[in-house]
């Protein structure tokens, strides 16, 4: 059997998904007589290419869809793509400026029509990318939010909710965004920390008020207010101040002169305000502040909108500032105040500034007609969903925030003021203007008769339709059997950042249309960051390219270094050299492979009397029962890792078995049957058992690293009797707990710790490898005496041992070293081995320079000026340093004392 020398997956990983891909393992048939496991994939962007989230999230995922689909049951993984409404116009505009034209020049249809065509042309990259990672999607079931059955869905429930009075159209202050030119909703408003200023701005009072204090009549000309936004002055209608305000009760009702303007506004009362904060006076500015449009509809102020759509100041704001950019408006404000000094005073204020979520444009409120959906109706019973049990967040820790969220949610703004989208399937009549919400224009008004209707311009926020992902992709509004058969889906896989805008949403919508909870277990994990501790970005340049380390290390490299180095729920932190963790873990399992099938091809073929009774039917040494007792304990941890969601701990618990203990204990072991030709019985015991363990292993291994295990599995295949034709449709183990031998363990620990003791002695006066040994154990019962003469040949082969004396009365030998293992003492006698008088001079030597240095760092550390100006980390350096070098002065000590 020829085997590559080296690991190579650039030449299996195609071979093997493609394989997969044309026998349809990834497509379940529905199985009434089973319940089906289902994961619905978060859809990317369609302009997404892969980054480490993506892989950290996807390989979660497919984790447990292939540790799933071992067990037997249908399971269901359903990919997607979102059609990313502003991210993805943002795209086709881009393009549009390279031709020096704008999507207006074009108009809506062409400009729709381009990015359907840049879709089709680039938009299945990220889909191809999820394939070379190896997710096991049922690609058969793939869906695009625009696509015409989540449309129909889309427009379904835009009717619905209307019909109920839970969508309506409204005046309000939303979320703008200039650069996008679109409303956005409060969750898609990320917030920043910034050094700014606060302005405080004086507003003269039409007519001076005489004020009496304790310290006599003081004439009052203007009333002082602060502010972080100067262009907004322009709008303002009212200055407000508490009504329980001692201080200026008298002031309400008084007119003050808005500044760098010819009108006049009132004080008015209002518990808005907070009167221990800054002067207790606030400007209102109903049209561009959500708290001051409440207050301005409490008192019926007028609402000034001051500024465009663009951020651009309009006629509104006055000839001073008309065209101006906001903040070119608010320089020119500043420098204009401060010639009128009216300017008082310039702070430094640090505040949160919101910002696009998409192009980090800082955000303006603006007062405008925009679309809702009235939250909280739908929120109660979600709440109640999760209260009951019927949902789980994982970690748990989660359950708050959304309860925090869900318990103070605001009506959500679904319009957005661009093209690509579902288009909002609202009608007006163009005579009356009444509104009609249907799926298709309406013939006639219902009102007046008139035959013409124009369709509201605006588009649906992208998570209208992603928020119906969990029934949309089923066929609903249709009764199709999978609607029926696979949801309440079982696991959603997401990043915590989205719990507000599409976790809670998925189990809003789906228990409002369906009765049913969207998936029963929310498994919410953290970002992706460098080793500085930043979230990867492109921006940033410390983001790289996924598909570059497949095409380098391989998927299953990168796969398992993600989820070995995530804990589940927390940050991933992510740097080059944790890939060596999968690379390297690979390469040990290719070597082992390797090494096995160039020598068990040598060996004749399994007899089928061992096929038929198993390994039962083997003599069993020591070693083989060990392994299979371990290997029977790590499938039971493995199994429950995986049911928990502890992925990493899974990856943790394997790498141990098949490096530590299979690879580099029972393989070495076998090394000796495998080799010895005379003995035919003992040779098939080591081959079965390898191969047995070795694919067991690999089955367990699958869900991680499913094409190196696939690629092993099938050449196992040619010697060793396996049913299914793939590794990933093959049972997964089943614990026999008959295998687990405690007293087996203890046995097998106990010369492992003897051998692992011997190996370290032969270190520390640095013997070669290959030189065979004497030694002398005392041991305290005849028990242990039998144990270590029955498996001297495993002391043989391992700590190159051609003499053993063994007793519970034993002396130290001369001039020997020893060690402690458990309740035994292990000497090696050096005489005849190294050159004693050459050793103690050496020791000696070394034993003089480490206590000299351990005196100098002593007395640094002794020295109190050192402690109190030495930086903290430098002082725990020299700490540690003398840890160090006086364990090595002991260990020396006792070596020169075992050459006595």
């Amino acid at each position: 059997m020829e085997i590559n020398k080296n690991y190579e997956p650039q030449k299996i990983e195609k071979k093997w998904y493609n394989f997969w891909l044309d026998r349809g393992y990834f497509t379940p048939k529905i199985d009434k007589t089973k319940k089906p496991y289902t994961i619905l994939i978060p859809p990317p962007n369609v302009t997404g290419i892969l980054h480490m989230g993506h892989v950290l999230n996807n390989t979660l995922q497919d984790v447990m869809i292939r540790y799933k689909r071992m067990t037997g049951i249908p399971t269901l993984w359903i990919p997607g793509v979102d059609h990313a409404g502003i991210a993805t116009q943002n795209m086709v505009e881009k393009e549009l400026a390279k031709e020096g034209k704008t999507r207006h020049d074009i108009g809506r249809e062409k400009l729709v029509e381009r990015v359907w065509k840049w879709k089709e042309e680039k938009g299945g990259r990220i889909i191809e990318q999820l394939k070379q990672l190896g997710c096991s999607c049922d690609w058969t079931k793939q869906r695009f939010t625009m696509d015409e059955g989540l449309s129909e869905a889309v427009k379904e429930v835009f009717i619905k909710l209307y019909e109920k009075g839970l969508i309506y159209k409204g005046k309000r202050i939303i979320n703008w965004c200039p650069r996008c030119v679109t409303a956005l909703a409060n969750d898609e408003v990320e917030y920043q920390d910034e050094k700014g200023h606060l302005w405080h701005i004086r507003y003269p009072l039409t007519e001076s008020v005489i004020l009496s204090g304790v310290e006599g009549q003081k004439e009052i000309k203007y009333i002082t207010v602060a502010t972080t936004r100067p262009e907004t002055m322009l709008g303002d209608t009212a200055v407000a101040i508490h009504p329980d305000d001692e201080r200026y009760k008298h002031l309400i009702g008084k007119m003050v002169k808005l500044p760098l303007t010819d009108r006049e506004i009132p004080v008015i009362a209002d518990e808005y305000v907070d009167k221990d904060f800054g002067s207790g006076f606030v400007k209102i500015t109903p049209a561009h502040d959500p708290n001051d449009y409440e207050v301005g509809l409490r008192h019926d102020l007028e609402q000034i909108i001051i500024m465009d759509e663009h951020g651009i100041m309009n006629e509104a704001a006055g000839a001073e500032f008309t065209g101006l950019d906001r903040y070119k408006c608010r320089e020119k404000i500043i420098k204009m105040l401060e010639k009128q000094n009216l300017l008082e005073k310039i702070e430094a204020h640090d505040h949160s500034v919101g910002q696009c979520y998409r192009c980090d444009t800082v955000v303006e409120p603006y007062l405008s007609d925009q679309w809702f959906v009235k939250m909280q109706p739908l929120a109660a019973p979600a709440i109640e969903a999760v209260k009951a049990g019927r949902i789980k967040f994982q970690p748990e820790r989660w359950t708050k925030v959304y309860y925090h969220w869900m318990e103070n949610v605001r009506d959500w703004c679904i319009s957005r003021q661009i093209w690509w989208g579902h288009r909002i399937p609202a009608y007006y009549c163009e005579n009356c203007g009444k509104i009609f919400v249907a799926k298709d224009m309406p013939d006639k008004c219902t009102d007046c008769g008139h035959e013409k209707f124009r369709q509201d311009e605006d588009v649906l926020d992208t998570w209208f339709s992603s928020w119906l992902w969990p029934f949309s992709t089923m066929g609903w509004p249709e009764k199709t059997e999978e609607l029926e058969y696979y949801l309440p889906t079982n696991l959603l896989v997401t990043e915590a950042g989205i719990i507000y805008l599409w976790v809670a949403r998925m189990i809003m919508s789906t228990l409002e249309f369906m009765d049913k909870i969207p998936f029963d277990t929310v498994l919410l994990h953290g970002l992706v960051l460098d080793e500085q501790g930043k979230k990867m970005s492109k921006s940033l340049g410390n983001s790289p390219d996924p598909i570059h380390i497949i095409e380098e290390f391989g998927a299953d490299a990168l796969r398992f270094s993600m989820i070995y180095s995530t804990p589940k729920g927390q940050n991933s932190i992510y740097s080059d050299s944790i890939l060596e963790t999968g690379r390297n873990f690979a390469n040990k399992i290719w070597n082992a492979y390797r090494f096995m099938m160039m020598n068990v091809e040598k060996i004749e073929p399994i007899p089928e009397s061992v096929i038929l009774s198993g390994v039962e039917g083997l003599k069993l040494k020591l070693a083989d029962k060990w392994i299979y007792s371990r290997l029977h304990q790590v499938i039971a941890q493995v199994t429950e890792q995986y049911e928990s969601l502890r992925m990493n701990d899974a990856a943790s618990i394997l790498m141990d078995f098949i490096w530590k203990e299979f690879c580099s204990w029972y393989l070495e072991l076998s090394k000796d049957r495998i080799y010895n030709e005379d003995d035919r019985d003992g040779q098939l015991t080591a081959k079965y058992i390898l191969l047995d363990v070795f694919q067991t292993s690999m089955r367990l291994l699958q869900p991680l690293m499913p094409f190196i295990a696939e690629e092993i599995w099938q050449g196992i295949r040619g010697y060793f009797p396996l049913e299914s034709e793939s590794i990933i449709i093959a049972e997964f183990p089943n614990v026999e707990e008959k295998w687990i031998n405690e007293k087996i363990d203890a046995d097998m620990t106990f010369i492992q710790e003897a051998i692992t003791a011997i190996r370290n002695l032969r270190k520390q006066v640095n013997l070669s490898p290959g030189k065979e040994i004497g030694i002398y154990v005392k041991v305290d019962s005849e028990d242990q005496i039998q144990l270590l003469q029955d498996y001297r040949g495993y002391f043989a082969k391992l700590a190159k041992i051609d003499e053993m004396q063994i007793a519970v009365d034993l002396s130290k030998p001369k001039s020997s070293i020893a060690a402690v293992v458990q309740n035994i003492e292990i000497y090696l006698p050096l005489e005849g081995l190294i050159d004693l008088e050459e050793e103690r001079s050496k020791l000696e030597k070394q034993l003089a320079k480490l206590e000299q240095e351990l005196k100098g760092i002593s007395g640094k550390l002794n020295n109190k000026k050192f402690i109190e100006n030495a930086p903290e980390n430098i002082v725990e350096k020299e700490k540690e340093k003398f840890a160090e070098i006086e364990t090595k002065v002991i260990k020396t000590r006792e070596l020169l004392e075992g050459l006595k």
